[in-house]
């Protein structure tokens, strides 16, 4: 309990010290934002502040921070430090960065802020990974939603014929939200689905709470990491596992998504830096829930979805597990509409599609829901579909995440501002996402075809990749010089 009370101690007062540090970095004043100077009445809407908070929380809050640090706390108790830790310093840095230099920047997508900062090379590279990230996201936010609605809800077999008539609702629903503007279905529902949020997760913390702490020690009797049950490495499977709970490359889709429509510069940090912090406690409250769970004598199951019933359940009764199981319901459904919101903002802001025609954005939509279908299919009539799904997507996110880094370390530099506090995340990542694509088997299986055991070569090569990361950052701040003297930001 010890662990955990210190845990959310980071999470609170280091991230109110650190999030003020990130904003006098930035910089905010008292110019007109998109929301203003660009309001179109589809995309660049002007909210009240409490609202913008609740959609980019329920934007960026997947299945990602309950599944995530429910398969990660099977390494042991450490994770209570790490998940604070890496939310403070590097996933809500990474949001209120993104969020804040696309409002400076017109309310741009992340691509189009990666082709200015860093040439219009590495946006092509970017743009192919990004858009894999948010099918895989929408995919994702149809699959595990849809399961937990038949299997936990309707009490039937998740491979019955319902499943896809869930699917199919929920897909509708996407659509829906995906061509319609902003305020009109995710401005008015966002309210209600916030409240089933904040229940499940809150139920979930008191439960633990008043547990005691008696089961919340490590699966593995006093130590901080503990054996993972199917033999997986801490480093790097942890933070790839535990992606959304710590930091997301999928949240910077949703930044600049929510830039568009931040009236005042002066709201970024409650925004987009405290928004994670919240998701960062989730993440917390969950882990907690499901160590509980298998100290008790759960028997430790690496299916996360299928736990998320029983800590609902274990905590809050039936009543109140069932608002719970609704809570974790709605993540995903939440983030999945703006999933498919942004991929629809990026390819028309590549190919310079008008979005206030609504046959347009009607045509554009249905086209990016075909491919989508399609993976979902693979997903459910494939036995490994979704297992196969959830790693590529948990990689992709991190890898886009890496990309935001680096462009945000080239602004800050760019600018004369502290660019250590993007380049050190920003370096870390990269050897993270190296090293897990190198070894694993979905990947380049680098120290298996050298018949060495563990991670050797490949923690060489993300070392490696991680210095040159450190390299790349220097080399193109001086190559967009040009671009970055133009800005008048920081004046």
């Amino acid at each position: 309990m010890t662990l955990f009370l210190v845990g959310l101690a980071i999470l609170i007062l280091g991230g109110f010290v650190y999030g003020k540090y990130c904003e006098k970095v930035f910089g905010p004043d008292n110019r007109e934002t998109p929301a203003i100077r660009l309001a179109d009445g589809v995309d660049f809407i002007g909210m009240k502040s409490w609202k913008n908070q609740l959609i980019e929380l329920l934007n960026i809050a997947g299945t990602g921070p309950i599944l995530g640090p429910i398969q990660g706390i099977l390494f042991g108790p450490i994770a209570f430090i790490t998940i604070p830790l890496g939310c403070v310093l590097a996933g809500s840095l990474h949001d209120y960065f993104v969020g804040m230099i696309s409002m400076r920047n017109d309310g741009s997508q992340v691509p189009k802020l990666v082709t200015r900062y860093m040439g219009n090379k590495t946006n092509k590279i970017y743009n192919i990974i990004i858009w894999i990230l948010m099918l895989l996201t929408g995919v994702v936010f149809i699959y595990t939603p849809g399961d937990l609605i038949v299997n936990d809800i309707l009490g039937m077999d998740v491979n019955s014929s319902v499943i896809w008539i869930v699917y199919a609702c929920i897909l509708g629903y996407y659509v829906l939200a995906t061509i319609f503007p902003i305020d009109a279905i995710i401005g008015r529902v966002y309210p209600i689905f916030g409240a089933f949020l904040i229940l499940s997760s809150v139920g979930v913390f008191i439960g633990t709470l008043l547990d005691g702490g008696a089961n919340l020690h490590a699966i593995t009797e006093g130590a901080l990491i503990s054996v993972h049950p199917t033999g997986q490495s801490f480093l790097p499977v942890f933070f790839i596992t535990v992606a959304c709970g710590i930091m997301s490359g999928f949240h910077g889709s949703q930044a600049t998504l929510i830039s568009r429509t931040v009236k005042s510069e002066y709201e970024g940090r409650k925004t987009f830096y405290n928004m994670m912090l919240v998701e960062g406690f989730i993440a917390m409250a969950w882990a907690a829930g499901a160590m509980v769970l298998f100290n008790r004598g759960t028997a430790i199951d690496t299916n996360a979805t299928l736990m998320v019933g029983n800590i609902s359940k274990e905590f809050m009764g039936s009543i109140g597990g069932l608002i719970a199981i609704i809570g974790v319901i709605v993540l995903p459904i939440t983030s999945g509409d703006t999933a498919f919101r942004a991929l629809r903002l990026m390819i028309s802001e590549q190919f310079g599609i008008d979005q206030k025609t609504p046959s347009k954005r009607i045509m554009l939509s249905l086209v990016l829901f075909i491919p989508a279908v399609a993976i979902l299919f693979f997903a459910k009539s494939n036995a490994a579909g979704f297992n196969i799904l959830w790693r590529y997507f948990g990689f992709t996110n991190q890898l886009v995440a890496v990309f935001a880094l680096a462009m945000i370390s080239i602004y800050l530099k760019g600018h004369g501002k502290n660019y250590l506090i993007s380049l050190i995340p920003g370096c870390f990542y990269s050897f993270i996402v190296t090293s897990y694509i190198m070894h694993a088997d979905l990947g380049f299986m680098l120290d298996a075809r050298l018949g060495i055991e563990g991670y050797t070569a490949s923690y060489i090569v993300g070392v490696i990749v991680a210095i040159f990361f450190a390299w790349y950052i220097s080399k193109t701040t001086k190559k967009r010089s040009d671009i970055i003297i133009q800005e008048n930001y920081w004046q």
